[in-house]
């Protein structure tokens, strides 16, 4: 960080759902502050699809918009991390970009390797003062910092649309994230992940025995970051369906340090669909849709920013398991003209459709 040794060091990083309350720690030993961009709004896309190449998928364009909020709100520092498909070559277009709009600042790239060592040597390298200790346990804790909100949201998308009093889960998800900001010891974090899932299993819900159940599968982004895709999973919630979605940033880790156990775990479910890997998580989009199928799930949501290559091939994969099993299967793909009105229109058809087929199950029976 030589251009901004001499000046007191502001560090930001983009949104993608609640995970800013798990990574903020590690970003406190990068700069003397960390600054959290504004929440995502229309405006946040409209400044990053202004600036950014037309054929750039939307988390590039969400992302640069980010950092435009966040370095007119005091940053100087910014960290992009990603890889596996060409996003893993976005931060560089990103740098050129804002240095040319005249903003001054350091760029941290964390592409394509998650290992531990290298990241705590980076860290070191900015921050030599600090010792080994504290960096591993500042990761340890952000680890479980991840793995508590996705314990905790995975928990929610079953149950949230069958709540007795409608807004109990989304209030004590908030009151959850805000003790889990300032909770830094390791096992008051446990104790607290223990809490809120007591909580939360305790609110009353009235939830049938058979309930439509529905995953949503495609791009880590769209997945994860609800505004750009429309809190699609809060619009399944609303009509009673027990949503389930796999890829979060605890599977993304543990994916990255094993592998090759991941892939052919991933290949091995997408047979006869799939024999190679075709890239990010589109061998996992197949796989997971083809043994979710033999599960008796009622349906897919496959979402994916337009153009994205790797879901791009998987569609016709998907498309073959969809024809073949008569299994229903909803596509979007995502862009900065995408119509709210149209994604609801959508999912309420496609919802009719599983209604339908359910009762048709039933009357088999």
């Amino acid at each position: 960080m030589d251009n901004i040794q001499n000046s007191k060091s502001k560090i930001s990083f983009p949104h993608m759902g609640n995970y800013f309350y798990a990574f903020k720690p590690l970003a406190n030993l990068l700069a003397d502050e960390v600054i959290i961009p504004p929440p995502i709004t229309k405006k946040t896309i409209e400044l990053g699809t202004k600036h950014s190449p037309e054929s750039a998928c939307i988390p590039f364009k969400y992302n640069l918009g980010n950092f435009i909020e966040a370095l007119d709100a005091g940053a100087n520092v910014l960290v992009q991390s990603g890889g596996g498909c060409r996003f893993g070559y976005y931060g560089e277009v990103q740098e050129v970009i804002l240095k040319n709009l005249g903003y001054k600042f350091e760029f941290l790239k964390f592409v394509n390797d998650f290992s531990i060592p290298k990241i705590a040597k980076y860290i070191r390298k900015n921050n030599p003062k600090l010792s080994r200790f504290t960096i591993y346990k500042t990761i340890l804790l952000v680890y479980l910092r991840i793995r508590a909100i996705d314990e905790v949201e995975s928990y929610l998308r079953k149950n949230i649309g069958f709540e007795k009093n409608p807004g109990e889960f989304e209030r004590n998800l908030k009151i959850f994230l805000r003790e889990l900001e300032r909770t830094y010891v390791i096992s008051d974090l446990k104790k607290l992940k223990r809490k809120y899932l007591k909580i939360l299993n305790n609110i009353p819900i009235d939830k049938p025995a058979d309930p439509i159940r529905v995953a949503v599968v495609g791009e880590l982004y769209v997945l994860m970051e609800p505004f750009s895709n429309f809190n699609i999973e809060k619009e399944l919630g609303r009509r009673g369906i027990e949503v389930h979605r796999f890829c979060n940033v605890s599977s993304i880790l543990h994916d990255c340090f094993t592998f090759d156990l991941y892939m052919r775990k991933f290949l091995k479910y997408a047979y006869p669909y799939l024999k190679y890997h075709i890239g990010a998580h589109g061998t996992e989009s197949v796989g997971l849709t083809n043994k979710l199928m033999k599960e008796g799930f009622d349906g897919v949501i496959h979402i994916k920013p337009f153009g994205c290559m790797p879901e791009v091939n998987a569609m016709s994969a998907l498309y073959r398991i969809g024809r073949e099993n008569k299994f229903p299967i909803l596509y979007f793909s995502f862009d900065s003209q995408t119509s709210e009105t149209g994604v609801k229109t959508r999912i309420e058809a496609f919802y009719d459709m599983l209604i339908m087929k359910k009762k048709k199950t039933y009357d088999k029976k």
